[in-house]
């Protein structure tokens, strides 16, 4: 079964976003994808941490959830829907980032809040999302298209525990869309990718922000597809829009797991 992971540089005009994405997603439709990822804020890329706030939707309705929704019959293929800010009731200060999963109908198949929430400081940037986002506190993982899929979001990725509680039981493919900033995706990006794919014996898309944004931030891009033994199958090198496409094999999948069992070899 093809799946794609799309790759954007988002801005902060969420009218300019959707449209950039429906072509690429119409793009991965045509090449005959039946599974799409959009990366971590597909939606928007604004000026300040706060403009998350004012953005977020209430969780299951607002116009980029519906927009999801529609994207996905239209294009009829599961949508993992990258990630989009949601209110916290009772919490007019914080947002959720939150991952919502699509079926080809349109129905809402699954919804992840990114658990670990970023922070990091050198002499020239520094991020910390726990100013205006609030972390989720529950592993998600959903039945689409035929594969048990487990949902993370970008600096879950540094944290093996999270994908190990996802197999239980194994998933076949796990998510991992992102805006990984061009120094720690230049460091870390591609080995922490691979890694949770041979450790986890499981397929991985991760769909990446990949460029100069408007707001001036730069992120690593490198948008791919690894296989269970931890092969890149297909990876978009230049920054930029674009589709990676590629093929999960379910006897491949079969066939890493009998060779070697390490997930039936857990002890601890």
């Amino acid at each position: 079964m093809k799946i794609a992971a799309i790759q954007m540089v988002s801005t902060p005009d969420v009218a300019r976003n959707l449209t950039t994405a429906d072509a690429l997603l119409g793009e991965a439709a045509a090449a005959g994808a039946a599974l799409m990822a959009l990366p971590e804020y597909f939606c928007f890329m604004g000026w300040r941490d706060e403009d998350k706030i004012a953005l977020a939707e209430m969780p299951g309705d607002g116009p980029i959830q519906r927009w999801l929704s529609d994207a996905a019959r239209r294009h009829g293929a599961w949508i993992i829907g990258g990630t989009l800010p949601l209110r916290i009731e009772g919490d007019a200060q914080r947002a959720w980032n939150a991952s919502c999963v699509y079926a080809p109908d349109g129905r809402l198949a699954a919804r992840y809040r990114k658990i670990h929430l970023f922070r990091f400081a050198t002499e020239r940037e520094s991020y910390d999302e726990a100013r205006v986002l609030a972390p989720g506190d529950e592993p998600v993982s959903v039945d689409a298209a035929g594969l048990r899929v487990g949902l993370s979001v970008c600096y879950d990725l540094r944290f093996p525990e999270l994908y190990r509680r996802l197999m239980s039981p194994p998933c076949d493919l796990v998510a991992v869309p992102s805006a990984f900033t061009y120094t720690t995706g230049q460091a870390h990006w591609e080995l922490l990718l691979r890694a949770r794919a041979v450790e986890n014996q499981c397929y991985v898309v991760a769909p990446a922000q990949g460029g100069e944004h408007e707001n001036g931030r730069r992120t690593w891009g490198h948008s791919m597809v690894v296989d269970p033994w931890g092969v890149v199958l297909a990876c978009r090198d230049e920054p930029g829009e674009g589709v990676v496409l590629a093929d999960v094999d379910a006897a491949r999948l079969a066939q890493v797991r009998r060779q070697l069992p390490a997930l039936e070899h857990r002890v601890l």
